[in-house]
């Protein structure tokens, strides 16, 4: 079987300018036998710098970075340019337009599909286009996220540990250079593992990190604020647009995700009574939460317990709750 990407857009990548076109992604529907899926895509390139890939919306319910992204590419001037900027500001895009976390189309969470599948799905098609096509031509991965609406999170920057003493020494240079308040390092474990889009731009030995910005399907400004600086802190100190006038950063304080098993999740279904916010530094058996019980309001309430101490990266944004549900994870100072 083919592994060629079926994926094709009109944007030369060596041409000199802005170009603003599509990512095609080949779909065959009901009433469109031979239509594509338009995924918007924007390429800035001049001089002879290094690459930049930026992208967002890749769940299509966090919005901090999609709005970062689209303000970036009316804002740069093209001739200000050394190297080549390639902008994805809604990456899954039927996600994006249903206000969604996953593609209506085929119920595709990009950022579980990596490396994808040259000859899967359109969202398959579309992670294997990220890693074989754009990922060989890129020097930097940003790739900008938030808590979507099932989360509430701490603003902050992630990315994974590296693959070797050079590559674990520029992923720690690229979350200083990024400046948001925490950066932390994690594998993954709480997440997709090796199927995101960061994860697998390591294995590629490119410098790559991540962002949660806010949640609750919503548009935090101090999210939002962080995104902007932190994409033109990185295009600045690359080299791409060295004119570019930002703010300097002062470095970021460098934690690291706690594992799964430090993590609240809900036992049962039922309604979520958070007892600690994001941000908070809790301790082992400190109350976490309540889960009460609308369809049986006379059963005593379940009492949560952290089991490890920690600072709150996230919790559980919605109320209600279903039994597996995660509610708070955890990180700390990196030791």
């Amino acid at each position: 079987m083919s592994t060629i990407s079926r994926v094709w857009t009109a944007i030369d990548f060596n041409k000199i300018g802005r170009q603003s076109d599509f990512l095609r992604l080949p779909y065959s529907s009901n009433m469109s036998a031979y239509g594509w899926i338009p995924t918007p895509l924007i390429c800035i390139k001049n001089g002879t710098g290094p690459t930049i890939l930026l992208t967002a919306g890749n769940h299509g319910d966090e919005y901090e970075g999609q709005i970062a992204l689209i303000k970036l590419a009316q804002d740069i001037d093209p001739a200000e340019v050394n190297g080549r900027i390639i902008i994805l500001p809604a990456l899954n895009y039927p996600a994006v337009a249903a206000g969604q976390r996953v593609s209506p189309i085929d119920d595709g969470n990009l950022n579980r599909l990596f490396p994808g599948n040259a000859n899967g799905s359109p969202t398959d098609m579309l992670a294997h286009y990220i890693d074989d096509v754009l990922f060989p031509i890129t020097d930097v991965v940003i790739d900008l996220h938030s808590g979507g609406r099932s989360l509430e999170y701490l603003p902050l920057a992630l990315a994974r540990p590296g693959l070797t003493p050079e590559h674990r020494q520029a992923v720690r240079k690229l979350l200083n250079v990024f400046g948001a308040p925490i950066g932390v390092l994690t594998d993954g474990g709480g997440g997709g593992g090796a199927t995101t889009l960061y994860a697998a731009a390591e294995q590629r030995g490119i410098p790559a990190l991540t962002t949660e910005l806010g949640g609750g399907a919503t548009l935090s400004p101090e999210g939002l604020a962080i995104a902007e600086r932190g994409v033109r802190r990185v295009l600045k100190h690359y080299g791409v647009v060295p004119e570019m006038k930002v703010e300097a950063s002062s470095g970021c304080r460098l934690m690291e995700s706690l594992s799964r098993d430090s993590a609240v999740y809900s036992p049962e279904n039922g309604l979520f009574q958070p007892a600690a916010e994001v941000g908070e530094m809790v301790s082992e058996g400190q109350e976490a939460g309540r889960i009460y019980f609308y369809d049986d309001p006379m059963r005593p309430p379940i009492i949560l317990n952290f089991t490890a101490p920690g600072m709150v990266s996230c919790r559980r944004f919605p109320t209600i709750t279903a039994r597996g549900d995660c509610l708070y994870n955890l990180m700390s100072d990196i030791r």
